[in-house]
């Protein structure tokens, strides 16, 4: 078996150089915990960045994937039927209210289908001209070219100029912006009822409201991304739940596949009817051992038992977040989110103090250079909530002294 500093070597050599990589090798899991090659063990408080709903070695997501695999079939094309996808597709419409289900691979690609599909429904709907889609500022899509355009940090679009036309930029929370924005060629409107990488910021209900209603007013779908924020997370199966907000179209992956990759659209029969065969389409989308995945994410949501776990623990970390706040109130300046899907707002940079906390067992993420990000597995205990503040307050101790 090749080392860590070995196998760092061979990457850096070989795999492109697009992310800022911690220096160790992750081999396995368990919980909410994971191991390096060295042997050292980690508690988990990014979960893939919100990916890994179900922790680590959960034995239900192992059968299932284990019984795809020993079928033989591993692949099947669109061009059939496949029975995981439908009863994903099912459940999915059960917890969402929703009628239509496409699944890809990827939040990335969730999001070009809805802007796919927001731009087709303006065509049909509207006419020709019906191609403006309205984003939010500090909002987050995803890496492709459509997800980026969209994506309101003009960071990410440095370098890739010119981007797709026709997306504008609204302030987050402010309907006034949107209302001045929207118009009668505005095919869509996008947001993250949470938005992640931007912050970590909450949609306030009644901009939602009021977002949905000029919608309504201008024939132009409202599509929520919920790639990160989806899915258990908030303390509901779906982020919109919590508002009572319904949208049109939603976007989702991360936690839906429990670490296996998959993304879906979910739309109304209204929306969803706009794309026709041969508008969209993707190979790997679908796929059996993706939507076996998603099917025992989605029947634990339906049970409950996720997003109960998800509200009770968020309510601990809200608390325990808060009384850290008070020790160091000069440092920490902001807490924000719900559920388990929580940041806290720094005045100096956040890379030391989750350098220092890896050292000490514990793996964070920022969202931007001075928000630490708390997204762990949806499974996780009292006790590792518990643990996990005890080692941030060590870290932020030393750092201090």
């Amino acid at each position: 078996m090749k080392t860590n500093d070995e196998l760092l070597s061979i990457g850096k050599a070989h795999m492109m150089n697009t992310y800022a990589q911690l220096p160790i090798v992750l081999t396995g899991g368990s919980g909410s915990r994971v191991q390096d090659i060295n042997g050292n063990t980690y508690l988990d408080f990014v979960a893939g960045i919100a990916v890994n709903a179900l922790g680590y070695g959960n034995d239900t997501l192992k059968a299932a994937l284990k019984a795809v695999i020993d079928s033989g079939l591993t692949h099947c094309s669109n061009l059939y039927w496949n029975e995981h996808a439908v009863t994903a597709a099912a459940l999915l419409a059960d917890l969402s209210g929703l009628d239509r289900v496409f699944f890809c691979n990827s939040g990335a690609e969730a999001n070009e289908a809805a802007l796919k599909l927001a731009r087709k429904y303006g065509f049909l709907h509207k006419g020709p001209d019906a191609t403006k889609i309205i984003s939010m500022k500090q909002s987050f899509h995803g890496r492709t070219y459509a997800a980026i355009t969209a994506t309101g940090q003009p960071k990410y679009h440095k370098g890739f100029l010119p981007l797709m036309p026709d997306i504008e930029f609204a302030e987050f929370n402010n309907s006034a912006s949107v209302a001045a924005l929207i118009d009668d060629k505005t095919c869509a409107v996008i947001l993250e009822p949470i938005q992640g990488e931007g912050g970590i910021h909450q949609a306030d209900p009644q901009f939602l409201k009021d977002v949905r209603e000029l919608c309504d007013t201008f024939d132009a779908l409202l599509i929520f991304d919920e790639v990160q924020c989806g899915m258990g997370r908030c303390g509901k199966p779906f982020a919109f739940q919590i508002t009572g907000v319904i949208p049109d179209a939603v976007t989702l992956a991360k936690g839906l596949g429990a670490g296996i990759p998959i993304g879906a659209l979910l739309a109304s029969e209204k929306a969803a009817s706009a794309f026709t065969p041969g508008d969209h389409a993707s190979t790997f989308g679908g796929n059996l051992l993706s939507t076996a995945a998603a099917s025992v994410v989605l029947t634990s949501l339906k049970e409950g038992t996720l997003q109960a776990n998800a509200a009770e623990r968020g309510e601990q970390l809200t608390a325990g977040l808060g009384e850290l706040q008070q020790v160091f109130p000069e440092l920490i300046i902001d807490i924000r989110g719900i559920g388990l899907m929580q940041g806290i707002e720094l005045s100096e940079p956040a890379a030391p103090i989750i350098a220092l906390c890896l050292k000490k067992g514990l793996l964070l993420v920022s969202a931007g250079t001075h928000i630490i990000r708390f997204v762990p597995p949806l499974t996780v205990t009292a006790d590792e909530i518990s643990e996990m503040l005890s080692i941030l307050k060590s870290a932020i101790s030393e750092l201090n002294a």
